[in-house]
């Protein structure tokens, strides 16, 4: 597919920020989205990472006998580092074939007495089964802290993501629907919980001037460069010459450095993310109503499978998250559309036990159905800019690649939680 010169889609969809956005406000912005999804009061962090920092070193005061968090196989490796810079042991949960979510059987055989959390993940804005998690971490004694990073806006049964746990966290970082750059939003149902998660923050966070002005530098280049021509310069220029030299953990921006800032977040970056707030929930809605249509043509291409959220459950699709039928024809979507500016890449590169710079920090341990998941699957992006015409290119791609394959028509084609 022929590239888009000096245009790029970016691979998830971002509320983008106006002029307007940037000018001083004083900052409800906690209070503003805790309204708007319907949460017990949020902490605002500056980052989810953070914030997961914050709800761990929690719980660990609590229970100090307990050093063992369980996560599932395939997510984000800024997880494992959270976990180890607090020396916490990280156990992996092998996910369900052909999916993100833990498996019920592996979970309940690495959950025991030395267990403080099981962190069920909503990946891609869809939803995981916390309600299984929470289960089998009450036989074992143990909190479970919902990562939501990935699913502002999502709902399970009509309540926000973040809430069937005991705690749950959500990201604002670049590229996570409303964003101030960098920043994380943490609750919990019970308010005693609430007020020990606040006091931790707050004994953690430093004043963090220096971080907080690189922050704001940051912002104002997002602000500057979130649209398809910015984004050719400072997100599709460094992917392609990242894949060139064979670096997709790189390309990906999988790879994070050890340390996690931990800092209070400024008043203009939430006076900004105030300001967009006001147009967040339409810009949610529109993001559903895009991804209805497009989900059901993808269905249409034998041996794609589109991973979506159950029926009790409505996701927030940030991107559409696409499994393939085996690595090789996953790679050769991506040899025809990753470098193409249109939206389309992957969300972890690798399982957790797969990255090679996180060897002293996440048990090598075979973990075969996290390992295939992240071997099969690609996103395409769901941002307003992706219009029909390009988007129905994609598809055609897609169904070419996937053309040789024997009729499947018939199987179940949707991978439900």
């Amino acid at each position: 597919m022929r590239r888009r010169a000096f245009r790029e889609i970016p691979p998830t969809a971002g509320l983008p920020l106006r002029a307007a956005d940037l000018l001083p406000r004083r900052g409800a912005l906690p209070e503003t989205l805790a309204e708007q999804l319907g949460t017990p009061p949020l902490l605002l962090t500056c980052s989810g990472t953070a914030a997961l920092l914050v709800a761990l070193r929690t719980l660990s005061e609590r229970a100090p006998h307990r050093r063992v968090v369980v996560v599932p196989a395939y997510t984000c490796p800024l997880v494992a580092i959270a976990v180890h810079s607090l020396g916490l042991h990280l156990r992996l949960c092998d996910t369900r074939p052909g999916h993100f979510d833990m498996d019920p059987a592996a979970l309940a055989r690495v959950c025991g007495a030395d267990t403080l959390a099981v962190v069920p993940t909503h990946l891609a804005g869809l939803v995981a089964d916390v309600d299984m998690a929470r289960a089998i971490a009450r036989q074992a004694g143990a909190w479970v802290v919902e990562d939501a990073a990935q699913a502002l806006g999502a709902r399970d049964r009509g309540w926000s993501v973040g809430l069937r746990g005991d705690i749950g966290f959500f990201s604002l970082a670049a590229g996570k629907g409303l964003s101030i750059y960098e920043g994380g939003l943490l609750t919990a149902r019970d308010p005693s919980l609430r007020a020990a998660l606040q006091r931790v923050h707050d004994m953690l966070a430093s004043r963090g001037g220096g971080w907080e002005l690189r922050r704001c530098v940051e912002l104002l280049g997002l602000a500057a460069l979130y649209r398809p021509e910015g984004l050719a310069l400072a997100y599709g220029r460094p992917l392609r010459r990242k894949l060139r030299q064979g670096d997709p953990v790189a390309a990906v921006g999988d790879r994070f450095a050890a340390g996690i800032p931990l800092h209070r977040v400024g008043r203009w970056r939430q006076g900004v993310g105030t300001h967009a707030a006001a147009r967040w929930p339409a810009f949610l809605a529109e993001r559903r109503a895009q991804a209805s249509p497009r989900v059901a043509r993808l269905q249409q291409i034998d041996g794609l499978e589109v991973i979506r959220p159950g029926a009790d459950a409505e996701g927030s699709w940030p991107f559409l998250l696409l499994r393939l039928p085996d690595e090789a024809l996953r790679n050769a979507v991506l040899a025809r559309l990753w470098t193409a500016g249109v939206g389309v890449s992957r969300l972890f590169v690798h399982a957790l036990p797969d990255y090679a710079y996180l060897a002293d920090r996440v048990p090598r341990e075979p973990m075969p159905n996290a390992r295939d998941f992240a071997q099969r699957t690609l996103t395409l992006s769901n941002s307003p800019w992706l219009d029909d015409a390009t988007f129905e290119e994609v598809a055609t791609v897609i169904g070419r690649v996937l053309g040789a394959l024997p009729s499947r028509r018939g199987e179940t084609q949707v991978s439900a939680i």
